[in-house]
């Protein structure tokens, strides 16, 4: 009897701690999972552009097309003003991520913090931009703050950038975080730098933006996806809202 009751016990504790440990596993993949869901949102779904529409504009968006799953940026401004898309929310702290392309030749970029008011002819005039250009075959030499990756106008890619060729995928973020701000390319850190220092007011006061008094102020606004009259390609647009 005492060998039957120890067996039992024995099985007992077994099938306690098997079931135990199935239920912590359980429990810490949902927990996974849904930190992932909850976290990330998709401001492109892929197939509309819910979610966006023209800056300082209402009604249908017509420069702007979804093909095979991208946004896609036709190229119908004359120059950078009037066919920007901005989001319809706001974000302050964030990390924007999404996958990108242009073609020969081609000039875009996203911008953040956007001040959507009609004080202000274009995005750029109020959200700092990551550049989104052909480095390599765009007809006009290029500064390096006009090259992708950089802030641009502020600040240029360091040396650990590796640009794909045109017509291939590239993935990109931005993190903006209490002013602490990143550019990464394709897995690498590219761009850090400090909003609203001394520092970041004297480039500002001094370079291009000296004639935009709205210039990188705000510290909440919309995301924009720029059109600078050329085609365009943007999909797997994801963002994290970061607390702060």
């Amino acid at each position: 009897m005492k060998i039957k009751s120890l067996f039992l016990v024995s099985v007992v504790v077994a099938l306690m701690s098997c079931n135990e440990q199935n239920t912590t596993t359980t429990d810490s993949d949902s927990t996974e999972i849904g930190t992932i869901t909850d976290s990330s949102i998709a401001l492109f779904d892929g197939q509309s552009l819910k979610g966006w529409h023209g800056y300082n504009k209402t009604g249908e968006i017509s420069n702007w097309k979804v093909i095979d799953g991208a946004l896609v940026c036709m190229g119908a401004a004359p120059d950078a003003h009037g066919g920007d898309i901005v989001t319809d929310n706001n974000y302050s702290n964030f990390e924007l991520s999404w996958e990108w392309k242009v073609d020969t030749g081609s000039n875009s970029g996203v911008m953040y913090h956007v001040v959507e008011d009609t004080a202000y002819e274009a995005p750029y005039q109020t959200g700092p931009e990551y550049q989104v250009i052909d480095d390599v075959t765009f007809p006009q030499k290029l500064e390096g703050w006009q090259m992708t990756g950089a802030d641009y106008a502020m600040t240029v890619a360091n040396e650990k950038k590796h640009l794909k060729p045109v017509g291939e995928w590239n993935s990109s973020k931005i993190i903006f975080n209490n002013g602490h701000v990143e550019h990464w390319l394709n897995g690498e850190k590219i761009v850090e730098f400090e909003a609203w220092t001394d520092e970041w007011n004297k480039k500002v006061a001094e370079g291009k933006w000296k004639d935009y008094p709205g210039y990188g102020k705000a510290k909440t606004g919309k995301i924009a996806l720029q059109d600078h009259g050329n085609k365009a390609y943007f999909r797997n647009i994801r963002i994290v809202e970061l607390g702060g």
